[in-house]
């Protein structure tokens, strides 16, 4: 009997779980700090607001609540029980994003939502919520209190909890949230959770006909009649502010583009225009686009048939006929001298000039092979890149590698890694033991030379600037280390590379560093490329084609175009700082 009701008991159990899995999730709620700190239980979950904190810690510094530093735990709970902010507690589990649906057509509004772990549950004391922009220095954060007499049994390590929204994010972009398990006890580091996403684009949140960027026409029709070519495409909506269009049309090496300014007077929603100059039994491959930065292109072809001309139905007369023969020997012969006379001329030139008929004859056949070269999709992952700087030189050039690495990540198919966006764990693991983990992880390096690799700090900056430049100078004899050894060794150099920018010079790039491919960004972006997914530029009859990493093409993106505007602000940043220091030394 006994065994019976242990073997029900044992089979109910999984179903009290999922029970307690499918409860409504926890939301947060709005209470006083002084509920919390007395154990109330009507302040289960309660979100903590500026005010409280700059009560608790008795300061009113922070403009905005959002440095993502751990709150003291003692000043929001109150220190009555010393053990009460010791204990260890794991980090979350399943952090996930959830988009909501606001009014607002420029940007997107998340909530974050999330499990507590098992182990340290019941120590368990709230959650800290951060949201970081990748590429930016914007950061937002959401604390969450229990109240102090609370302790959460194990059922609950199912039991989903979610912030509070998130609005402002621009669309397109890519964010970091990270969810931290309170309290963060010293020399801890499994303490939170972090989740790179990205924010949905224009069309997705607001339809495709309420977006510029993402519109291009849906709607094309293409007839012939006799050599006319015709195209009729529908015009974006009014809302958009589209005033003109464009068409390219290749084939066969040769280009066609022409302007699109349709009269909006006659028709508001379909617009023709014609094709003309097309070679007959051709076939063609057009786009067609708004005339707008960036904007989305429609492709289509176009087949320009045979125009058949009509014969002449006259007969030939007697005398036609007998001219006819004559008139068609007499072209004969006179082709014939002329064909010997372009012969023999033709040989004393080659003869003359030492030049061979079959070279010609190979060239004139392998005239049009290029061709395109694919990239190889045999790699599962994207590779994965650490980015080396200096911040000495600034905060404009610190702003113009944060604008590299997001564009790398963007358009050239990489993973990035970068302190700037992993700050947590450079703060837990100290920033030498980060780098060189990093290092060991990644498959390339990429250090971006500039002054401060070759300055120090005078003694009256500050520690942080001088404890940064000292730990770059570091991380750079570390690089030059493991470049030796590999030297010394015979073994492959390629992980490692330098680069400046454009307004660095060449000497700048260390000694130890020469012996590594450095390379001037932006202009080598597409020989950084083939660099990094092992790919040639060139071979015979073939060239490697990448939209948006070619010299000038690489701006005509937002992520181009601001690193094109950082380069530039770092540039003119480091000039003023030499023109200074030379007036400080007259």
């Amino acid at each position: 009997m006994w065994g019976l009701l242990y073997l029900f008991l044992m089979l109910c159990e999984p179903l009290c779980c999922q029970a307690e899995a499918t409860a409504a999730p926890v939301t947060p709620q709005s209470c006083s700090l002084d509920c919390i700190q007395q154990g109330s239980p009507a302040c289960e979950y309660c979100r903590i607001t500026r005010s409280d904190v700059r009560k608790a810690l008795g300061f009113n510094s922070i403009e905005r609540f959002g440095s993502c530093i751990p709150w003291p735990c003692f000043e929001l709970l109150g220190d009555e029980d010393p053990k009460i902010c010791q204990h260890y507690v794991q980090a979350p589990n399943d952090v996930k994003v959830e988009f909501l649906n606001d009014s607002n057509s420029q940007s997107d509004t998340i909530i974050v939502s999330w499990k507590p772990s098992y182990y340290g549950i019941a120590f368990l004391r709230g959650f800290q919520v951060s949201l970081q922009a990748l590429g930016g220095t914007s950061v937002a954060c959401q604390l969450f209190l229990f109240h102090r007499n609370l302790s959460l049994p194990a059922s609950h390590a199912q039991r989903v909890y979610k912030s509070d929204p998130f609005p402002g994010l621009s669309l397109g972009s890519q964010y970091a949230v990270t969810v931290m398990a309170l309290p963060v006890p010293e020399k801890w580091e499994r303490f939170y959770r972090s989740e790179i996403f990205s924010t949905r684009s224009c069309a997705e949140k607001n339809g495709f006909e309420q977006c510029k960027n993402d519109w291009y026409p849906e709607h094309i029709e293409v007839q012939q009649e006799g050599s006319a070519i015709t195209v009729t495409f529908n015009l974006a909506p009014p809302n958009l502010g589209i005033r003109s269009y464009f068409s390219l049309c290749c084939a066969n090496g040769r280009k066609k583009y022409i302007d699109i300014i349709p009269d909006l007077t006659t028709n508001k929603t379909h617009h023709s225009y014609q094709l003309s100059d097309l070679q007959e039994g051709t076939n063609y491959t057009c786009e067609i686009a708004a005339n707008e930065v960036d904007a989305v292109r429609k492709m289509f072809n176009v087949h320009v048939m045979h125009t058949q001309k009509d014969p002449s139905p006259r007969s030939v007369t007697p005398s036609l006929a007998f001219i006819l023969p004559l008139s068609l020997v007499a072209v004969a012969v006179l082709g014939g001298c002329l064909a010997i006379v372009i012969r023999r001329r033709t040989k004393l030139q080659m003869k003359k000039f030492d030049i061979q008929p079959d070279i010609i004859d190979k060239h004139e056949e392998a005239g049009n092979q290029e061709e395109l070269v694919s990239l190889r999709k045999n790699r599962l992952t994207p590779p994965r890149l650490l980015i080396c700087y200096s911040s000495y030189d600034g905060p404009a050039h610190v702003k113009a590698v944060m604008q590299l690495g997001v564009f790398i990540q963007q358009h050239m198919a990489t993973q990035v890694c970068l302190d700037l966006w992993d700050s947590l764990s450079v703060a837990e693991e100290g920033s030498m033991a980060w780098h060189c983990r990093q290092i060991r992880e990644s498959d390339f390096v990429l250090v971006m030379c500039s002054r401060g690799f070759n300055q120090r700090p005078k003694p009256e900056d500050d520690d942080g600037d001088e404890d940064q430049a000292y730990s770059s100078d570091a991380i750079i004899q570390l690089i030059g280390a493991e470049v030796g050894r590999a030297k010394a060794r015979g073994q492959d150099l390629s992980k490692y590379m330098a680069a400046i920018f454009e307004y660095s010079e060449e000497t700048v790039i260390p000694t130890e560093l020469r012996l590594i491919s450095h390379y001037v960004l932006t202009g080598d972006l597409p020989l950084l490329f083939s660099h990094l997914h092992g790919v040639a530029l060139h071979r015979p009859g073939a060239y490697l084609k990448i939209d948006h990493i070619s010299e000038k093409g690489f701006a005509k993106v937002p992520a181009g175009a601001a690193l094109q505007w950082a380069i530039y602000e770092a540039g003119m940043a480091l000039e003023g700082k030499g023109q200074h220091s030379l007036e400080e030394g007259d």
